[in-house]
């Protein structure tokens, strides 16, 4: 909107308001701007939030400490919503459509979890949507995220060509049959594609929540996300960086810097209303649309397999509950304590700021591991 108004319009006529094409200059404002938007709207929405008693319901079977949080207002995750939008229209250039693709994803899986915490406040206990149902209506937000791309990719506004680390030519194509050139290879080729966007974008939103599990512990950590992705966009949409670091070049992506840039932003102004101790939980509907987010850029990007490592911290949150039920019900014994992981290390006597602090000190190491790829290629 600012870009538009500024720089299309008014720029001919006045010439400083060049600075507004350039895009570390919108993407530091857009920043700003979010984290503005919270510490600005952060008292009124928790007031509100108390006021009708939205509240967040804590399970027995966790930490005994955690219940001390019962009653904290949740949902919070709206103000991270309005904090990423506002500022993300703001300031990209409202042509671009990868850009509005990624606010449709965040918001779509963002009122996933305010379905999700509306039928735990409703039905006043820990428990909202079924699992089944948050998963198909995951999916198929995943889904149309999918085909959205391949429709892009007749626009050459979107490769479909992966980004392997430490590995500057190895870039397979997820469309298989672009390689085999068997048309007989086609519906695989595009069942292969969705069910890979799928698992990266519901797998990276579904981390994201099981992270939500500690005060500032799931918006720290994105913090970090957000801020390595912010950097990995810049550089995939620079025709100059890209060619001196041998990445892909997709003009298109610059853009999504803002996005990004934003949602840094607006989870640096969250957390600190969610900080230890934490005034306000962003609830579902704040994680799941964080989680989609991340998730969505990078396939984007083309930054699949680097997700692993900026995520790191979500990674590992997941595949600890995964491996506790699998084997509990395979074997009947536990190999944490608790999962996620974060319960883990609270159960064996570490205080919730010692992890919080520490997990962030994982994520921020592992966040310049994936940017130092760049470079060992």
């Amino acid at each position: 909107m600012l870009y538009y108004l500024f720089y299309e319009q008014l720029f001919p006529y006045f010439t400083p308001f060049r600075v507004f094409r350039y895009l570390t200059f919108r993407t530091a404002f857009a920043s700003i701007s979010a984290l503005l938007i919270c510490l600005w709207l952060g008292p009124w929405l928790i007031a509100r939030l108390r006021e009708f008693q939205i509240g967040q319901y804590i399970r027995e079977e966790g930490p005994q400490s955690h219940q001390a949080k019962a009653g904290t207002p949740t949902m919070g995750g709206i103000l991270i919503h309005v904090a990423i939008l506002v500022p993300t229209l703001l300031w990209m250039d409202l042509k671009n459509s990868l850009v509005w693709m990624a606010i449709l994803a965040t918001l779509g899986f963002g009122f996933v979890g305010f379905l999700d915490d509306y039928f735990k406040m409703v039905q006043r206990q820990n428990r909202g949507l079924s699992g089944k149902t948050k998963l198909y209506l995951q999916i198929l937000i995943s889904f149309l995220v999918g085909i959205g791309l391949l429709m892009l990719t007749a626009y050459g506004s979107y490769s479909t060509h992966l980004s392997v680390p430490f590995f500057k030519q190895f870039t397979p194509d997820l469309l298989i049959h672009s390689l085999m050139g068997n048309p007989y290879t086609y519906p695989v080729a595009f069942i292969f594609f969705f069910l890979f966007v799928i698992l990266v974008i519901v797998g990276a939103s579904n981390a994201v929540n099981l992270t939500d599990g500690l005060d500032g512990l799931a918006v720290g950590c994105t913090i970090i996300a957000a801020g390595a992705l912010t950097v990995l966009t810049y550089l995939t949409g620079h025709a100059v960086f890209a060619r001196y670091l041998e990445i892909q070049y997709i003009p298109q992506v610059a853009e999504l810097t803002v996005f990004c840039g934003a949602m840094a932003g607006a989870c640096l102004g969250f957390l600190w209303y969610n900080a230890h101790p934490a005034e306000v939980f962003m609830g579902d509907v704040g994680s799941l649309a964080l989680g989609g987010g991340i998730g969505t850029v990078a396939v984007i990007i083309k930054q699949e397999i680097l997700l692993l490592s900026i995520g790191g911290v979500f990674v590992a949150e997941a595949i600890s509950v995964i491996l506790q039920v699998a084997s509990f019900q395979l074997r009947g014994k536990r190999i944490f304590r608790m999962a996620p992981l974060h319960h883990h290390f609270e159960m064996k006597g570490w205080s919730e700021s010692k992890v919080i602090i520490r997990f962030w000190i994982a994520a921020l190491v592992l966040a310049l591991f994936s940017l130092s790829t760049l470079k060992l290629r």
